[in-house]
């Protein structure tokens, strides 16, 4: 991906905390978050809203002009991103639709070993658009 590929580049200060911002590339547009480690949790975490006309929080929307979630992760030696189309995440309900989505989610990269049951459900469908980043290119 080379910089003049990527048009109308725009920060989301209040996901600054996440390095928020959207762009589009290649005629599409892309949202991006990166993740942290919690303290307790196996995992990362990521926010993922915006405000609605009377200033709330709320979850993305379907009708919210977008086609990807871009999600960065790091731990240690390990690097790499998460490419959610919109369709998944309307299908797993964090993009509203039919009922509300979420402000949030967890995401459990390659590296990670989750002990409990729907983590580990969580995990087997992420990982369908995860892609490990080789430690020297991070």
């Amino acid at each position: 991906m080379t910089k003049s590929n990527i048009t109308s580049y725009q920060k989301h200060p209040e996901a600054n905390e996440y390095e928020g911002y959207e762009f589009i590339l290649n005629n599409k547009k892309y949202i991006h978050r990166k993740a942290k480690i919690t303290p307790k949790k196996i995992g990362q975490f990521v926010t993922l809203w915006k405000r609605n006309r009377e200033g709330m929080t709320c979850p993305f929307d379907e009708k919210d002009e977008f086609d990807f979630v871009v999600i960065n992760c790091e731990k240690d030696q390990f690097a790499g991103h998460f490419l959610f189309p919109k369709n998944i995440l309307i299908e797993k309900k964090i993009i509203t639709s039919k009922q509300e989505g979420k402000r949030g989610l967890r995401v459990y990269p390659s590296w990670d070993n989750p002990d409990n049951k729907q983590a580990l459900q969580t995990q087997n469908w992420q990982k369908l658009y995860f892609k490990s980043t080789p430690f020297d290119m991070k």
